[in-house]
């Protein structure tokens, strides 16, 4: 799945670590995550909009809307 995260972490200067010390979770889950090599469980992912402040599908995108986006 393709997400915004890491732009939204680089904003925001923060390291995968500096991420992965806010969520709780390893520096390599946050890499996995953000090359979409792992879907965050639905609570992570509720965990990522809070930490940035947004909805969760201002963070991931539907297979529509990255299909949409690059036509």
């Amino acid at each position: 799945m393709k997400n915004r995260l890491r732009v939204l972490r680089a904003e925001r200067e923060w390291s995968q670590q500096d991420l992965a010390d806010r969520l709780d979770v390893s520096r390599q889950s946050v890499n996995a995550i953000e090359t979409g090599k792992y879907d965050p469980s639905l609570p992570l992912a509720f965990k990522l909009a809070d930490i940035f402040g947004l909805a969760i599908e201002d963070i991931f995108l539907r297979e529509e809307e990255q299909q949409a986006a690059a036509e």
